[in-house]
C-alpha cells in the first residue's frame, strides 16, 4: 500500500513539468520568471546560441553590450566635463555614433591626445595677461614637448605660481611711487596671501588711491588762489566721487581749471594801471600760446617784462635830463669877440685899423681867410708904435717940467 503511493507520488512529480509548458500563461510570456529553471538543460535542436567551441555565446554578445554601454556612458561624462573643449565633445559624439570599438579607441587613446592638445591651447591663451615670470614659464612648457601630465600641473599649479611673483613685482613697483595709503596697503599684501595680492592689485590700490588723491586735492586747494579751481575741488571733496573720477580730476580737470584761472589773471595783469608796453606784448603773447606758456609768463615771463619796462623808463628819464641840460648851457651869456677897448684913443671893432700918429699906412683889405694873420700883425706893430709915441710924449713933458 505504501509502495503504491510512493510510486504515483513520483508519476506526478515527472508530469508536472509537461503540464506547465503547455499552459497558454506561459506562451504568452505572462508566466513568473522565477517558475523557469534557467539551469535545464537546452533542448535539442536549439544549439544555436553555443558557438563554434561550444561556448556560450550568448553570454559573450551580453558582456560586450554591457561593455558597450558602460563605454558610452564614459565618453557622455568626458564630454560633460566643463574643461572639455569643442574638439574634444565633437569626437566623443563621434565615436558614440560609430559604435563599441570607436568607443573603446576614444576612451583609451584619443580622449589624452585631445587633452594634451585642449591643454596646450589653455596654456597659450595664458599668455594674455601674463607679467614677465609668466610668460617666461609658458614659453618654455611650450618648447619642452611636455607631457599630458606636466601640461596639467603647469595649467592647475604653476601658472598660479608664476602669477604671484609676477603679482608681487608689480605691488612693490605700486608701492614705490604711491603715496602714504598706497605704501601701506601695498605692504601689507606682500605680507599676505596670494589671494591678497590679486584683491589689491584688483581694487585695493585705487581705493587707497583714492584716498591718497583725496589728501592731494586738499593740499592744492589750500595753495592755489584761482577762484574756478579751488570751487571745482570744493565740490568734489564734498561729494560722493569714485577712485576713478579723483584720478581724472587730478590728472585733467584741474590743469583745465588752472589755466582758465591763468588766463584771467594774465588778463588782469596787462589792462592793470602802469602795465608798460613789454608787459602788455608778453601777456598778450601768453594768451596765444599754450598752457605752458601762460604759466610761465605768470612765473617768470612777466617780471622779466617788468624789467624791461622799468629800465627803458629809466632811460628815457636820463635822455630827458641830458636834453634840458643841453638847453641851458645855449642861453648861458658867455665871453666870446665882442667890441674891444684898446690902448689908444677911439674904440673900434675887431678888424679896425690902428694908424700909427707921424706916418700913413696902406688900409688894410680884407682878402678871405688868410687876412686874419696879417691883420694880428698890423694890429700888433700899430700897439707897438702907440706906446712908444706914449712913452716919448711923457719924456718930453717931464724935460720941460725942470
Amino acid at each position: 500500500m505504501k509502495l503504491s503511493r510512493i510510486a504515483a507520488a513520483i508519476t506526478t512529480a515527472a508530469l508536472a513539468p509537461a503540464v506547465l509548458l503547455a499552459s497558454p500563461a506561459f506562451a504568452t510570456g505572462q508566466g513568473s520568471a522565477a517558475s523557469v529553471d534557467m539551469t535545464a538543460p537546452a533542448a535539442p535542436g536549439q544549439g544555436a546560441a553555443d558557438g563554434p567551441d561550444g561556448t556560450d555565446q550568448g553570454g559573450a554578445d551580453q558582456d560586450a553590450a554591457d561593455q558597450a554601454e558602460q563605454d558610452r556612458k564614459t565618453i557622455l561624462a568626458i564630454i560633460a566635463d566643463p574643461m572639455a573643449s569643442g574638439y574634444m565633445k565633437e569626437a566623443g559624439n563621434k565615436a558614440i555614433a560609430d559604435g563599441p570599438a570607436a568607443m573603446r579607441k576614444f576612451i583609451e587613446t584619443d580622449q589624452y591626445v585631445i587633452r594634451r592638445d585642449d591643454y596646450r591651447v589653455l596654456i597659450s591663451r595664458l599668455a594674455n595677461d601674463a607679467g614677465p615670470g609668466l610668460m617666461e614659464g609658458i614659453k618654455q612648457i611650450m618648447r619642452s614637448g611636455a607631457t599630458l601630465d606636466e601640461l596639467r600641473h603647469f595649467y592647475e599649479v604653476t601658472q598660479h605660481e608664476l602669477r604671484d611673483e609676477d603679482n608681487k613685482v608689480d605691488i612693490a613697483r605700486i608701492v614705490g611711487i604711491g603715496g602714504p595709503a598706497v605704501r601701506e596697503a601695498g605692504k601689507r599684501a606682500l605680507k599676505g596671501t596670494p589671494a591678497d595680492r590679486i584683491a589689491f592689485l584688483k581694487t585695493g590700490q585705487y581705493l587707497a588711491q583714492a584716498a591718497d588723491d583725496r589728501a592731494e586735492l586738499a593740499r592744492i586747494d589750500e595753495a592755489w588762489d584761482g577762484p574756478l579751481l579751488s570751487a571745482a575741488i570744493g565740490k568734489i571733496l564734498g561729494g560722493s566721487a569714485t577712485p576713478a573720477e579723483l584720478r581724472h580730476f587730478l590728472e585733467v580737470t584741474q590743469y583745465e581749471l588752472r589755466d582758465q584761472d591763468n588766463r584771467t589773471e594774465i588778463a588782469k595783469i596787462i589792462n592793470g594801471d602802469g602795465a608798460g608796453p613789454e608787459l602788455v606784448k608778453a601777456g598778450r603773447a601768453a594768451l596765444a600760446g599754450t598752457p605752458a606758456d601762460r604759466t610761465a609768463f605768470l612765473k617768470t615771463g612777466q617780471h622779466e617784462a617788468r624789467a624791461k619796462d622799468k629800465k627803458a623808463q629809466e632811460e628815457q628819464q636820463e635822455q630827458g635830463k641830458e636834453e634840458g641840460k643841453g638847453g641851458q648851457d645855449e642861453n648861458t651869456p658867455g665871453t666870446g669877440t665882442g667890441s674891444d677897448s684898446g690902448a689908444g684913443s677911439g674904440t673900434g671893432g675887431g678888424n679896425t685899423a690902428v694908424t700909427p700918429q707921424g706916418g700913413t699906412a696902406p688900409p688894410l683889405a680884407s682878402t678871405g681867410a688868410g687876412d686874419s694873420a696879417l691883420i694880428a700883425v698890423g694890429g700888433g706893430t700899430a700897439l707897438a708904435a702907440g706906446a712908444g709915441l706914449l712913452l716919448a710924449a711923457r719924456r718930453r713933458r717931464a724935460g720941460s717940467a725942470r
